[in-house]
């Protein structure tokens, strides 16, 4: 039994570690997602956006939660970029 507790705990600390440098990586591509995005000319960015928002609306069920979050996300990322 005590064996099975200490391999449980061994996996949780493994998914902990996966989980933070999963978070890091996200991180990391919105900076650079930002950084491309202000560099834009306001017509690029539009055009962009367009795209990107044509391409969501083709692919996605706009009931599916999972969806929705991403379209907010995206809306964010690409309307109010990081500060």
């Amino acid at each position: 039994m005590k064996n099975l507790i200490a391999e449980l705990l061994v996996k949780l600390a493994e998914k902990e570690a996966t989980a933070k440098e999963q978070v890091a990586q996200i991180e990391a591509l919105e900076i650079v997602v930002t950084a491309l995005v202000r560099k834009l000319e306001p017509q690029q960015h539009l055009e962009m956006t367009a795209t990107i928002e044509t391409a969501i609306n083709n692919v996605a069920d706009a009931d599916n939660d999972d969806v929705r979050l991403l379209r907010n996300y995206l809306e964010k990322l690409l309307r109010y970029p990081r500060q």
